[in-house]
């Protein structure tokens, strides 16, 4: 028979709709595309979360900056961010601060070594500010990685199950083969849906985390430098 016309018997009686390949494809490989599933709402959840938090941190900075950088006193703006949560660049420069203030309450006797410990703070502050941001980026990277493996698991299983039937039936028409195979290709399709979106993303939103501490740690440069000027001229007095 011509395989042609076998191709156009059989396709009216297959329904190769998506709802029907996941409806009609082994347990098994139902598990592994409800998980893909699963992880692809999750990983796109993760994206928009970082998203909006990347966008507010970049313009809690700028805020930040703009009065840092107004002239206006270092104490009042501290004794307006001391007492309300921050994150940050006003976190590195609250942090700063308080050890600033701690060294000079106890009558000013630790103050030859300050500027190592404000330099110490400002490294733990902006580490701490950096895995913040870098929180749930590992769940990216690791579907990123994962999905297409356990989408190709999918694929192996609905094959073999595919050839199981064939051998049960002693048929290989496309009616009997066909199905199967859709719906294995289909598991790897998944995985790749997921997988993709969060390639990008993770290297989109790893950048942009990379700016951020880039940002952060030329802040604290600048404030170390203004502080330890402050410091050299209290000593000297």
């Amino acid at each position: 028979m011509n395989p042609a016309a076998e191709v156009a018997q059989v396709a009216p009686q297959i329904d190769m709709s998506f709802w029907s390949l996941f409806w009609h494809a082994h347990f098994v490989v139902k598990i592994v595309m409800m998980g893909l599933l699963a992880a692809s709402v999750w990983c796109w959840s993760i994206i928009v979360d970082k998203t909006l938090l990347y966008r507010r941190t970049r313009r809690d900075m700028d805020a930040f900056e703009e009065v840092f950088w107004s002239g206006r006193s270092l104490e009042e703006l501290y004794r307006e961010l001391a007492n309300r949560p921050v994150s940050d660049m006003a976190a590195v420069f609250v942090a700063a601060m308080r050890e600033w203030k701690r060294s000079f309450e106890n009558g000013g006797r630790s103050v030859a070594s300050l500027s190592q410990r404000i330099d110490k703070v400002l490294d733990v502050t902006i580490q701490r500010e950096a895995e913040r941001l870098e929180s749930k980026l590992l769940v990216l990277s690791t579907i990123a990685s994962a999905a297409p493996f356990i989408g190709l698991f999918g694929t192996v299983w609905g094959i073999m199950n595919s050839f199981t039937a064939i051998a049960v039936s002693k048929n290989s028409s496309l009616a009997v083969v066909a199905p199967g195979i859709a719906e294995a290709l289909f598991a790897t399709a998944i995985g790749l849906f997921a997988a993709i979106p969060a390639l990008m993303a993770y290297n989109k939103l790893q950048a942009e985390v990379a700016k951020a501490q880039n940002r952060l740690e030329a802040f604290a440069d600048e404030f170390s430098a203004i502080l330890s000027r402050q410091i050299d001229e209290r000593l000297a007095a």
